[in-house]
């Protein structure tokens, strides 16, 4: 057995590896929230009415749907390094494809590429950083792309506001969406430095290539024969497993569980947040100039809460966080639904201002509640043995539901108004402190024998 080597300075090489997977997350923010600032732009254009706006910003959600899917085959056959270049080509493609297009259906098209790259970015970047990492630096590393992420989203606000201004409306939209071409190139030409996962080089057979690769990310001999022998085991652990039945009776309450947070987290209304800000504030009564700025601070509050979350999911009990989210979104959205109700007509700057601070405790909630306890729950109720498909099926919930919430928000928005908007959120959200209170188990620091006792796993 070999023994765990004593902590030593990371790799540089490490180090640049990681920042470089973490780009990929940037880009993932990035493409996701750059599509708020160019809505307007997208009605008067191509001329869509409410659903159709809904569903153009929804084609990318459809395209991450298929490639968080689809992406995990070719990062298993290909290796994870080809995948990331694949990755940095189709968001460039769709950056300037969707900038540069003045047909709807093209621009629908490009956008779907950029909606595969962020799914593929959403599986490949964290398994890469997860398997270039040493044991004792994994956890931070792949914290490092949750960060991109959502420094992504800031990214895209900041830039849209300057675009915004420095351009003329009729090409300020073209210019929010091309620029993403810039970081995506610098992604594809860092990632050809970057060396294949040892892990997928062991597994394919290529031992001695793997061996190789671990001497120039490891500090010592010893650690990097640690490292190999880890490979190994796990390896060899999932060959033992096989492949166990996933939708069969004894899984059923597991999988419920994943279905519901994974719902939850986007009947919140997280994503058409996220996708319709401008809009929102536009619909309060800022101003063009006031509706940018007030995204870029949303951006910066979900940069700041998601951060100083991760600290804290450790310290506290998952179904605490929830609880503790599941009341800060009931009071954000009562708010933003009452001020749309009473206000009518009759908005200006005092109503924006309201919505603004309210969508600001909204984001703190959701980043200390479901952003930061998604993920790590669904990984905790599932065995190893169909963890993987666990995690697959959450995924696939919650694009699936950002997908149909970011489709129909114009609609309902347009159609019936703020209030009712928000107030379908609201009542949602009632639905979920419910399943907090009444099904949602705690899993923090549950061994995993005991786990699978309580929901009962262990039984045929």
């Amino acid at each position: 057995m070999t023994t765990t080597p004593a902590p030593q300075r990371t790799s540089p090489l490490v180090i640049r590896s990681a920042v470089v997977a973490a780009l990929g997350g940037l880009l993932f923010g990035f493409d996701t929230a750059v599509i708020s600032g160019t809505t307007e732009n997208l009605r008067d254009i191509y001329g869509l009415s409410d659903f159709w706006l809904g569903f153009t910003v929804a084609t990318a959600l459809i395209g991450t749907i298929i490639g968080a899917m689809s992406a995990g085959r070719p990062a298993d056959v290909w290796g994870r390094k080809r995948v990331l270049l694949s990755i940095g080509i189709l968001y460039t493609v769709s950056a300037l494809g969707s900038a540069l297009v003045s047909n709807w259906l093209l621009f629908m098209f490009f956008r779907l590429i950029g909606g595969i790259g962020v799914g593929g970015a959403s599986v490949v970047a964290p398994i890469y950083t997860a398997e270039i990492s040493p044991a004792r630096m994994r956890g931070r590393l792949v914290g490092l792309v949750q960060f991109n992420v959502v420094l992504g989203i800031l990214l895209a606000y900041m830039t849209n506001y300057v675009f915004s201004q420095a351009f003329d409306y009729e090409v300020a939209w073209r210019w929010m969406l091309g620029i993403e071409a810039a970081p995506a190139v610098i992604f594809f030409l860092l990632a050809l430095g970057i060396p294949e996962s040892p892990r997928w080089l062991y597994g394919r057979g290529s031992t001695g290539e793997a061996r190789a690769i671990l001497d120039r990310l490891t500090q010592s001999p010893e650690e990097a024969e640690y490292e190999i022998t880890e490979i190994a085991r796990r390896l060899e652990e999932d060959a033992s497993l096989g492949q166990a039945p996933f939708f069969v009776r004894r899984n059923t309450k597991v999988i419920l569980l994943a279905i519901a947070i994974a719902t939850f987290n986007q009947l919140s209304g997280i994503n058409a947040i996220m996708y319709y800000a401008p809009d929102i504030f536009r619909m309060a009564g800022a101003g063009n100039d006031a509706a940018f700025l007030s995204s870029i601070a949303i951006g910066t509050m979900n940069l700041v809460a998601t951060m100083t979350a991760l600290t804290v999911i450790d310290r506290f009990g998952r179904r605490r966080l929830m609880l503790v989210g599941s009341i800060g979104y009931l009071l954000s959205l009562g708010a933003i639904s009452s001020v749309f109700f009473l206000s009518g007509e009759d908005l200006g700057g005092s109503t924006s201002t309201f919505v603004l601070m309210s969508l600001l405790v909204f984001i703190a909630s959701h980043a200390f509640g479901q952003g930061s306890v998604i993920w790590v729950f669904i990984s905790e109720i599932f065995p190893s043995r169909i963890r993987a498909r666990g995690q697959a099926l959450g995924s696939f919930t919650h694009w699936f539901f950002a997908a149909v919430v970011s489709w129909g928000f114009p609609t309902v928005m347009g159609g019936l108004g703020g209030g009712w908007a928000f107030g379908i959120f609201f009542v949602c959200m009632i639905g979920q402190l419910a399943w907090v209170l009444l099904t949602m188990p705690e899993t923090k620091g549950v061994p995993l024998e005991e786990m699978e006792k309580r929901l009962g796993l262990d039984q045929d």
